[in-house]
């Protein structure tokens, strides 16, 4: 049974993975507006996944006997300055979902929801990767900087950047 305070830290949780998927989105929709097919594809698939980590919240949370609440959708950010402003701002999200997967994982420790904590092991090996691959992303943005050529290749190379990661977390 979880604790009103664990449920409560993890319903927040919940609206941060809501907020993460709907930030994605945008930022994909963005992309594919922009002619830029790899990082709206490298970004739809991204949101994807930040709705598979909000559901296996909702269902744990439920499970454990607590109730999920689902979040309000909050309309993002609509327009980006570049493809530089986008990763830039995909990696500073990931720093402050790490931050809060962490919090959460020492209020377990501090409540002794060992449960919960063994749960939430999973979020924290995803950050690790979320944030590897955005350091990444950012890094290789920052070597071509505006020019136009190597902004096509990184373009279709993006998908692969993010599937490669996929396959590195399954391992």
């Amino acid at each position: 049974m979880l604790s009103p305070k664990i449920e409560k830290a993890l319903n927040k949780q919940v609206l941060l993975e809501s907020d993460s998927s709907q930030f994605y989105l945008a930022m994909a929709s963005w992309a594919q507006s922009e002619g830029l097919d790899g990082t709206s594809q490298f970004l739809y698939r991204h949101s994807d996944e930040e709705r598979m980590h909000m559901l296996k919240l909702i269902k744990f949370i439920n499970e454990r006997g607590g109730k999920a609440h689902i979040p309000e959708i909050k309309m993002p950010k609509q327009k980006y300055s570049s493809v530089q402003e986008v990763f830039k701002l995909l990696l500073e999200h990931e720093l402050v979902v790490t931050s809060e997967i962490n919090n959460l994982v020492d209020l377990c420790l501090k409540e002794k929801d060992y449960s919960s904590h063994n749960f939430l092991q999973w979020y924290v090996a995803e950050q690790l990767e979320e944030e590897a691959l955005a350091h990444a992303i950012n890094d290789k943005l920052r070597l071509f900087g505006d020019d136009k050529s190597a902004l096509y290749f990184f373009d279709r190379d993006v998908v692969a950047m993010g599937l490669a990661a996929d396959s590195t977390l399954k391992q």
